[in-house]
């Protein structure tokens, strides 16, 4: 290689390079703010009397959602844009393809991190939330993302959580039929409550429970109804965390049995609180996932979490529960597999079973000590054992390699298919 051909050394007359962060901001900057002014990612309306059928001739309308952020802290962290840019890609193709895209997001601002982050900086939800939503909003539009911000709704807005409670509501006064015949051809829809007040009030139905619906006061016919709404309130096994306050999903507790926020004790217990009635819609919603463009993989997930399966309800009669009506401390079971039964010798119930709040005063003649956990009455020997379990987590409660125990509760149950009651047929916690 020649002299001549060797490269120029660099002096302080060269060009400066040209692409820096700072012009880079300054083109990011400018081309927002022009999409912004533009309205480039508003979507036009195809309807109604705000409608554009101009702007949407033609355009196969598209509506493209993100997962709610909730606003509980200073900013956005990398998680949020890892899922937000995935979509943004795929509304921008789509709208470069002709299609009139709808894409916006919006903000779950209730919950507990708001609460908990409202708590750590003394200020009221309502200021610390909108002002994250503020800063989220001004980061989002630094990202570059194509969002229809005319479409952005928050949960906390008086607006949009008043169609929330009519949800409710109308949940509340509707109840499950499963022999309405639907306009599709199928069976099973919900219904006004008042038709099933007016078909027991006239008899064209009769009380599940062998009552006469005349002769029942107010009260016992309001708890009748309100056995079949859609929404109804329940004594249901809970996380609850005495140190913050509240009720926390099983995502929300740690394999240690802590709160992941604030590392504070959870146990178990029974609370009453309201809850949707989905299970009635099982088959539909089984059978809906052939109708929805998904992968297979998907709806196959969607299958197993349903857990459809055809079986028979069987109850087991208990024996020795003190002030029990007929019928009323009965244990009502589902199985698969009804040619089992033959085989069943003793029951188990979990801890937090309404069996096991009326026990015998004394363990039955003949109880084996290894049975009654060292306790001088079932009650107590209950009490103790529902002590251990609350202390326990979901995934310890459920692990198959876990010792098995229990404790006697001093109950004995009746086989229907099989002999009376014996004393291998008792049913224990768990």
């Amino acid at each position: 290689m020649s002299t001549t051909d060797q490269p120029a050394p660099a002096t302080s007359d060269a060009p400066p390079q040209r692409y820096t962060a700072q012009l880079a901001a300054e083109l990011e900057l400018a081309w927002q703010q022009r999409w912004a002014d533009e309205g480039t990612f508003e979507a036009p309306n195809p309807s109604g009397p705000w409608g554009d059928a101009e702007a949407v001739a033609g355009r196969e309308p598209l509506f493209v959602m993100d997962m709610f952020p909730y606003p509980s802290g200073a900013g956005l962290h990398v998680g949020h844009p890892l899922g937000y840019i995935a979509t943004d890609v795929w509304a921008r193709y789509q709208r470069m393809c002709g299609r009139n895209v709808l894409h916006t997001l919006g903000y779950d601002a209730f919950g507990l991190p708001a609460e908990q982050y409202a708590v750590q900086t003394g200020q009221h939800p309502r200021v610390t939330t909108e002002a994250n939503i503020t800063t989220m909003r001004r980061q989002l539009r630094r990202l570059g993302l194509g969002h229809d911000a005319r479409r952005s709704i928050s949960t906390i807005d008086p607006e949009y959580y008043r169609w929330t409670q009519w949800i409710f509501r109308e949940l509340f006064e509707s109840w499950y039929d499963p022999e309405h015949v639907r306009a599709d051809g199928g069976r099973g829809a919900a219904r006004p409550v008042a038709e099933l007040r007016a078909a027991y009030s006239s008899g064209a139905r009769q009380p599940e429970d062998g009552s006469d619906w005349a002769q029942l006061d107010d009260v016992a016919r309001r708890r009748l109804v309100d056995a079949h709404r859609l929404a109804y309130v329940s004594d249901t096994p809970v996380n609850w965390c005495p140190g913050l306050g509240t009720v926390l999903a099983n995502e929300e507790v740690t394999a240690d049995g802590r709160s992941e926020r604030g590392n504070f004790p959870v146990v178990k217990r029974p609370l009453k609180q309201w809850m949707l009635r989905i299970t009635a819609y099982a088959d539909r919603l089984v059978d809906d996932l052939d109708r929805l463009d998904w992968p297979e993989a998907v709806k196959s997930m969607q299958r197993h979490w349903i857990g459809r399966s055809t079986g028979a309800q069987v109850r087991f009669a208990l024996v020795g529960a003190p002030g029990a009506a007929a019928g009323a401390g009965d244990l009502e079971v589902f199985t698969t597999r009804p040619d089992t039964l033959f085989g069943v010798t003793f029951m188990v119930v979990a801890p937090e079973h309404a069996a096991l709040d009326a026990l015998p005063a004394a363990w039955p003649d003949g109880t084996p000590g290894a049975w009654t956990g060292g306790a001088a009455t079932p009650a107590e020997a209950v009490a103790a054992y529902r002590a251990q379990a609350a202390a326990r987590t979901d995934a310890e409660r459920t692990d198959e390699g876990r010792t098995k125990t229990g404790v006697f509760t001093g109950l004995h149950a009746t086989n229907p298919v099989t002999a009376p009651p014996s004393p291998s047929s008792r049913p224990t916690t768990c």
